[in-house]
């Protein structure tokens, strides 16, 4: 008896076509439900009212800041002003910090909110089922909450776009600056949104899921500042350095540095000095938005005086991240008989990090809250209501 042997036939060749069909086929479904998302949020009007707030709010700021700088500059003229003191920046710095500062407060607030019931709000007024039951997919549907609530936050930023522009147009700042802080904002608030979508499809209730969002936003803007403080307490170290002998610094003594002099001179032998090792946890300050939104900008470099320092809010902020990562070599005086400058320059950014592990949670967040949206449901919370 002969057993006949057939031969494999040909792999089948993938259709390119099908390919491109099925990807937009998925963007489609995030589409639509991006697009149901945006339409309920526009029927409110309570989102247009806080949207104006929002516009009145920032104008009140930005009005604020510039009759205070116009106060410092009148008490300033009227003082004797030391031989080499440079003129201080226009109000457009100043505004441009304080306002940028304003806004990321503000996003961090509001973000939570407008993505942390994104799901189970859903589920708790009975119609996230009606999506789950369509041929749209788990991801779909997180994906499609997720860029509504983006760009539902997006749209706050739009509206105090003007003022970081009107800041540019009055002086000191580049278009550079704003559409970097731009970008970053836009890229913090994804990433709230994140957390906050990924928190809502894994919470029950959507009280609980807005409550953990404001607690981890928090542990990201003051936990993180916590963590280090506590981290450099545990980083003892030592370093070689000598003496420093400081220059004369009273007004009219004929003895103070100009623009970017040292305010010392560096003397004596070498001796060991005990220190905080901040470079060893600076990486925890990278959690803060704060930090990775200043240590992104493109500040110019300053001509720093031993009397005068034009660095706003943000730009401090820069300086106090670019220290911690320099650690003592670079920050204490003498360090290694060396003069420390006083004014930073930007080394190993920080910020690339802090996105990392920014994006890295959210991506977590979401990664746990699509398993929860898979169908059929193995487990459901008590009281959970379906349809």
């Amino acid at each position: 008896m002969s057993v006949e042997k057939t031969l494999p036939g040909p792999a089948p060749v993938p259709d390119p076509a099908a390919g491109r069909a099925a990807v937009a086929g998925y963007f489609g479904g995030i589409r639509d439900v991006v697009v149901l998302e945006m339409k309920q949020r526009l029927r409110s009007r309570g989102w247009y009212i806080m949207l104006g707030i929002w516009f009145v709010v920032i104008a009140l700021v930005t009005a604020l800041t510039w009759a205070g700088w116009n106060a410092s500059m009148e008490v300033r003229n009227s003082m004797p002003v030391p031989d080499g003191m440079p003129e201080p920046d226009g109000p457009g710095s100043a505004i441009f910090e304080v306002v940028l500062a304003f806004v990321l407060l503000f996003a961090l607030l509001v973000a939570p909110a407008l993505s942390a019931n994104a799901v189970n709000g859903d589920r708790a007024g009975g119609t996230l089922a009606i999506l789950q039951i369509t041929l749209l997919t788990p991801g779909q549907i997180l994906w499609g909450k997720f860029c509504a609530a983006w760009l539902a936050a997006i749209a706050f930023l739009a509206a105090s776009a003007p003022f970081l522009i009107f800041a540019v147009l009055l002086g000191g700042l580049t278009p550079g600056h704003v559409l970097v802080s731009l970008v970053m904002l836009a890229v913090e608030v994804a990433v709230i949104c994140g957390i906050g979508v990924g928190i809502s499809a894994l919470a029950g209730r959507p009280l609980f899921s807005i409550v953990v969002t404001y607690l981890t936003v928090a542990a990201l803007v003051v936990g993180s500042l916590i963590a280090f403080a506590l981290g450099v307490q545990l980083t003892q170290g030592t370093v070689m350095a000598n003496q420093p002998q400081y220059r004369g610094m009273e007004y009219g003594s004929g003895t103070m540095p100009g623009p970017g002099e040292p305010t010392y001179t560096c003397a004596g032998p070498l001796v060991e000095q005990d220190v905080l090792r901040t470079e060893r946890v600076a990486w925890l300050l990278a959690l803060n938005p704060y930090v990775v939104v200043a240590d992104a900008i493109p500040y110019p470099e300053r001509t720093v005086t031993p009397y005068y320092y034009s660095g706003g809010m943000i730009e401090n902020i820069s300086q106090g991240a670019r220290a911690a990562i320099a650690g003592p070599e670079g920050t204490y005086p003498c360090a290694n008989g060396q003069v420390q400058p006083q004014y930073l320059k930007q080394g190993t950014p920080l910020w690339p990090l802090g996105l990392v592990l920014q994006i890295g949670l959210g991506g977590l967040l979401l990664r746990l809250g699509w398993r929860s949206l898979r169908t059929p449901a193995r487990r459901l919370a008590l009281g959970t209501r379906i349809a």
